[in-house]
């Protein structure tokens, strides 16, 4: 294996772990949020969370290059003050990759707090718990298999991005470009070898990610039944 191929794979591995540790962390309250609010506008966040699951990613790409613009508040900010500049760049596709992925982790969380039995929640709330020692004590370990599935699910569709990171990226090698945009520079190259060992990879990978998934939630409810 060529310098190239394991860079690309090394930035396509930062860009996958860094977007779902940051997932993570913000996915958890938005989840709750979503589940046990009585906020009545709540469902336009529920909107906004699942966007990007049916709008296509060129037009989130399109729209989140021109924030990221120096003519643009959003992105003469990063440019003025922190000197980071978001259009093609590491930072950019960080940033577009975690705001077209939240569907896959908030999602998957809220669906495992919504499993879980109210009475779970009011029985820890009765006992004097705060919301945070309930959410970290009670409601969290038993919904372990919907937070393994959205980390999974969030690295997984990260690996595998492509129009979202051309937009903002621009498949600039040793910079942004990912496992997924080799395959399409490979194949325009007609270098079909090294296309193959991007393709076989991403498949691999995923395959192995569906694996974890499917064989933690299958022992989650043989534990259940005991």
């Amino acid at each position: 294996m060529n310098e190239a191929f394991l860079q690309t794979f090394w930035i396509s591995i930062k860009l996958a772990s860094l977007t779902t540790i940051s997932l993570f962390c913000v996915g958890i309250p938005i989840a709750w949020f979503l589940t046990y609010s009585s906020f009545r506008l709540k469902i336009v966040l529920q909107a906004f969370v699942s966007m990007p699951l049916v709008l296509p990613p060129s037009v989130l790409g399109f729209y989140l290059l021109l924030a990221f613009s120096p003519n643009f508040w959003f992105g003469n900010f990063f440019s003025h003050y922190l000197n980071i500049h978001l259009a093609f760049s590491f930072p950019g596709i960080l940033i577009g990759s975690i705001i077209f992925n939240v569907p896959f982790m908030v999602n998957s969380i809220q669906t495992g707090f919504s499993n879980l039995p109210v009475s779970l929640k009011d029985a820890s709330y009765t006992l004097g718990k705060s919301s945070m020692t309930t959410l970290r004590r009670v409601l969290l370990p038993n919904i372990k298999p919907a937070l393994l599935t959205g980390v999974c699910l969030t690295f997984a569709h990260t690996i595998g991005e492509f129009g979202v990171i051309l937009m903002i990226g621009g498949n600039i090698p040793g910079k942004t470009r990912v496992a997924s945009l080799a395959v399409y520079d490979e194949v325009q190259a007609l270098n079909f070898d090294l296309a193959n060992k991007y393709a076989l990879f991403l498949c691999g990978f995923s395959f192995l990610i569906l694996l974890v998934i499917y064989g933690v939630n299958r022992e989650f409810l043989k534990w259940k039944r005991f």
